[in-house]
Parts: C-alpha cells; sequence; structure tokens
C-alpha cells in the first residue's frame, strides 16, 4: 500500500489522476486477493466523487479537499495489520466522503 499512497502522493488532484486511482486498486486487488474488499470499498468511493463532476465544472478547492482526504486515507491504512486493525481502516474508509 505504501507504493498507492506514494504515487498518489506525486499525482495532481484531477479527476484522471482519481480515475487512475481506479485501475490502481484494480490492479492491486488481482495482486493481492486479501484486499479486494478495501480496493472495492476505495474505489465506490472514488468513483461516486467522478461521478459527481464529471463533465462538471471542479472548484479547485473541492479538487484539493478531495485529494487530501483521499491520500490521508490512503496513508493510514495498514494491509498488514491485524484483522481488527484492517477492520477500523474498512469502516474509517468506508465514512469517507470525498464531495463534501
Amino acid at each position: 500500500m505504501n507504493d498507492l499512497h506514494t504515487w498518489l502522493s506525486q499525482q495532481h488532484h484531477g479527476l484522471r489522476t482519481f480515475r487512475t486511482f481506479q485501475q490502481k486498486l484494480d490492479d492491486l486487488s488481482n495482486g493481492a486477493p486479501g484486499q479486494r474488499a478495501m480496493c472495492r470499498l476505495l474505489k465506490g468511493i472514488v468513483g461516486s466523487y467522478i461521478d459527481t463532476f464529471d463533465e462538471e465544472p471542479l472548484p479547485v478547492a473541492v479538487a484539493d479537499r478531495a485529494y487530501q482526504r483521499l491520500l490521508d486515507a490512503v496513508a493510514g491504512l495498514d494491509f498488514d495489520g491485524t484483522a481488527d486493525r484492517r477492520l477500523a481502516d474498512i469502516n474509517r474508509v468506508a465514512a469517507l466522503d470525498l464531495r463534501h
């Protein structure tokens, strides 16, 4: 997961980054089946954000805030943690809304 955070931290906050992030989640999910739940959850959250602003003006402040929230969420994930830690991560990410 550190690779995903490193990649994300070097990207622009535009919608293209979020679309590419979804592809990276697919790749991660295929390579690490034990992480599919988190990948699917993150992909859905990012997808909702993309759907909201696709072909609509995206205010810079909203884009900056969404990017930072996603970056913070990914930074806090511990896929090698205990089951309790991973469940806590899933619950924390499930509450994430990039649109507001």
